[in-house]
């Protein structure tokens, strides 16, 4: 499963109302404005002209529950808060809904004036807006304070298309009481290396089998990536030729959580059952007392008990440059459709950019749980405030500041599902990591092959 599904959907999975809209380009061109029966004369004066009425313009996105009523207070907000530019927000189930309906839209030449999606490819093609001359001429924009790997995000060949609405990234969740039984300190586990080392310490068997895991990374790829990628590793060549996860930065980090969870069982993970069962029970283990700790995502915040439980960044590795963790952060993106008018794609820049302000992007961190994309909510009056009193809320901004891009597959996802297939090979399957990725090397370079020769 991938994480960033995950980060969304743990907090979406029980609440999207499948909630549909036809999108209509409502407004395009739009100056609904007209003069009063007195202005309609010839020689009216210009000051008796009533003033245009507002550009009112359609926001598609697809969230529910929690989300979708944070989305609607933003939209509120902003439209009580200037007269030029009224959003209608139209919810869809999901994003994929989302992405669906945009696709017929753009066909149609019915299209929103924003939407919480964002496609590389469709980019390319020219669907979507480039935003680098609405960025160039907003007097108001501090582009430099969003989070690099957020802002960097929304770029494609250079050009700036999409911009961040809200990001996600996995960290640590652990119990403070375990920790402290053994005089464990968060702060000295900022390497797997020593990580690994006090799982070992708060581990617990008995008649050789484990009752207690020192830790529970997730099912999946994507947390064994996160680990590769602050050893170092790539998952291609810098010339997008050459599949690399075959390297020693990957064998190596594989094969260390191989041994963790078979050998030494200190670590495990939950897999299978139905759609997030694995995650809750993964969530369980560590809230009931059965394990230490877990790797979950930015997004896990709101359904965990911090009177228990503290967070900390992902770890780095001894000996790596700088010894920070460089695990994946991944930007929520929203793009303004090209086919929109001129008028309607300001107002969406506008409604865009007020949405992504530290003020209300430190509110979205707050009220949802996942990382504001401006530097400067650190400093948010509020939100200092609120992480004073709810410190983990800090750590997947902070996180995030050093993270690694979200790897893009050339090959439209037979590279990933290469890894996905060697993960379980490794985690369930207890496989050496060479064998299991030498495997899938084969398999993702057949493929890369495919599209760059």
């Amino acid at each position: 499963m991938n994480w960033l599904n995950k980060g969304v959907a743990f907090t979406l999975i029980s609440s999207f109302a499948l909630l549909t809209a036809c999108g209509s380009n409502m407004g395009a061109n739009s100056q609904e404005g007209s003069n009063t029966a007195a202005n309609s004369a010839t020689n009216a004066a210009p000051e008796q002209t009533a003033a245009a009425e507002p550009v009112k313009i359609e926001f598609w996105y697809g969230l529910g529950g929690n989300l979708g009523d944070n989305m609607k207070k933003i939209i509120d907000k902003f439209n009580a808060s200037q007269s030029e530019v009224i959003v209608q927000g139209i919810v869809q189930a999901d994003y994929s809904e989302t992405e669906q309906k945009l696709q017929a839209a753009i066909a149609a030449d019915k299209v929103p004036a924003a939407v919480l999606s964002s496609n590389n490819d469709w980019a390319r093609k020219g669907y979507y807006a480039e935003l680098d001359g609405l960025m160039a001429a907003a007097t108001d924009l501090n582009a430099d304070d969003f989070v690099p790997t957020f802002i960097e995000q929304g770029q494609v060949d250079g050009k700036q298309y999409f911009l961040p609405m809200y990001g996600t990234t996995q960290v640590m969740y652990y119990r403070k009481d375990a920790l402290e039984k053994h005089g464990l300190k968060a702060e000295n586990l900022t390497t797997w290396e020593a990580l690994a080392d006090a799982a070992a310490k708060m581990t617990v068997k008995e008649n050789g089998k484990t009752t207690f895991y020192g830790w529970e990374p997730m099912w999946g790829r994507d947390n064994m990536m996160d680990a590769v990628f602050s050893k170092g590793g790539s998952v291609l060549s810098e010339d997008g030729k050459t599949v690399l996860i075959d390297s020693p930065e990957w064998v190596e980090t594989w094969e260390l959580f191989r041994k963790w969870i078979h050998e030494d069982q200190i670590m495990r993970i939950h897999s299978g059952g139905q759609g997030w069962e694995y995650w809750y029970k993964t969530i369980d283990d560590v809230m009931k007392g059965n394990a230490a700790g877990y790797t979950g995502s930015s997004g896990d915040q709101g359904d965990l008990d911090f009177t228990q439980l503290a967070a900390m960044e992902q770890p780095g590795w001894e000996g790596v440059v700088d010894g920070k963790g460089k695990p994946v952060a991944n930007g929520i993106m929203a793009g303004i459709p090209a086919k929109a008018s001129k008028e309607q794609q300001e107002a969406a820049f506008k409604w865009l950019t007020y949405f992504s302000n530290t003020e209300n992007t430190a509110f979205w961190s707050m009220n949802t749980g996942y990382i504001a994309v401006r530097q400067s909510a650190l400093d948010d009056p509020e939100f200092k405030a609120y992480s004073e009193a709810n410190p983990q809320s800090r750590i997947p901004l902070m996180q995030a500041s050093h993270a690694s891009k979200p790897f893009i597959d050339p090959t439209g996802g037979k590279i990933t599902d290469a890894l996905t297939i060697a993960a379980d090979k490794v985690q369930i399957g207890n496989k050496p990591a060479a064998e299991a990725l030498k495997e899938a090397k084969e398999v993702a370079q057949k493929a890369l092959d495919a599209v760059t020769k």
